[in-house]
């Protein structure tokens, strides 16, 4: 059966283990969990340009962006290849997107990973577990459970940034000699002890960081109008990406470039699409911005405290002096962001329709 044939016999019939519905072009990970999915299980057919909100509609699939070269990519994660059938398709005088996939005879896997299909959702079936040491510090585990609740629904980009934060507490829980030796809530007075925690939190801010270029990349993808502004491209910029994804992926970097100088009220002021969320108040802004200047300490001036520092902590440091930061509270940050990326995508999901996994 042709598919333009076959999507015509099936569309708005209820989502089911062989049929899935997007109303906007979900990134190439996204698309590929999906159709790992369909070829490990019965087969199936995903269409994009549906909305579920309200009751199943054709929407449409905006042309702004190629759904055929995020399929390339998608496939290319894939191991090995399944057989699938895609192209554009017109129903109902409007564009959609469907994408075809076979039953694997051979199991397929995304970056090792394998999915199935379990009714309407996707699901890992060799999820990676987190065992903690038997008698190790309680709130590592206690704090592991709470961010493997926020997989309940997700975007890919938050998914990401939580898989990490579960890999650093895995470290930390390895690394107890190291990292806190007395107790989780005193300064370690082992000098490797004291690099790697400096590393550790770098490397919690840096993917809070990346999770909101991630984020600005889906929200880009799905609603192609607001990568329009009055900001000005290089030709350059533009000649040097391969195709349109590579670009809008540079593109939601170049706008961290404020936040990596520890502006976060310019980070919010020059990215409508994140403020309009509401979730990023003054408050949080001022705390986030005094984490960044942490970052910033230990990975410009190796923990030494500099006048700039100062002017966000005017109590209890002295110029020169070294900063120490402890476990409690790398975890205290660690729990806070997951928090306020779990708003973020929440409310990203909701206004922007992105895909997520449930």
């Amino acid at each position: 059966m042709e598919l333009q044939e076959q999507v015509s016999s099936i569309i708005l019939q209820p989502e089911s283990e062989v049929l899935e519905y997007k109303a906007v072009l979900p990134p190439s990970k996204s698309i590929a969990q999906i159709i790992c999915s369909f070829a490990n299980t019965n087969g199936g057919l995903l269409i994009l340009g549906v909305s579920e909100i309200g009751g199943l509609k054709i929407s449409g699939l905006s042309e702004d962006f190629r759904a055929t070269s995020i399929t390339h990519k998608a496939i290319d994660l894939l191991s090995p290849k399944p057989i699938i059938d895609y192209g554009y398709v017109q129903y109902d005088g409007k564009k959609l997107f469907a994408i075809k996939v076979e039953k694997s005879d051979n199991e397929i896997s995304l970056e090792g990973k394998i999915f199935v299909r379990q009714g309407t959702k996707v699901a890992q079936i060799n999820p990676t577990t987190n065992i903690f040491q038997v008698g190790g510090y309680s709130r590592i585990a206690s704090l592991n459970v709470s961010i493997e609740s926020y997989k309940a629904k997700t975007t890919d980009s938050k998914l990401k940034l939580l898989e990490h934060y579960q890999s650093v507490l895995k470290m930390i829980d390895n690394l107890q000699p190291l990292l806190y030796p007395e107790s989780p809530g005193k300064f370690t007075s082992v000098k490797e002890g004291k690099v790697l925690s400096r590393i550790l939190f770098s490397s919690v801010v840096d993917n809070f960081e990346t999770y909101l270029s991630d984020i600005l990349f889906e929200i880009y993808l799905a609603k192609p109008e607001t990568l329009k502004s009055e900001q000005m491209v290089k030709v350059e910029d533009v000649l040097n990406c391969t195709d349109i994804q590579e670009f809008i992926t540079f593109w939601a970097k170049q706008k961290i470039g404020k936040l990596q100088k520890g502006s976060v009220k310019g980070f919010i002021a020059d990215n409508k699409q994140i403020k309009d969320l509401n979730v990023i108040t003054p408050v949080v802004q001022d705390a986030i911005e005094k984490i960044l200047q942490i970052r910033h300490l230990y990975s410009h001036r190796n923990g030494i405290v500099d006048d700039k520092f100062l002017k966000y902590f005017p109590v209890g440091y002295s110029y020169g002096s070294e900063h120490q930061i402890s476990i409690d509270e790398i975890l205290d940050k660690i729990e806070y962001l997951s928090d306020i990326v779990d708003k973020i995508d929440s409310a990203a999901i909701l206004k922007y329709s992105l895909s997520s996994i449930s």
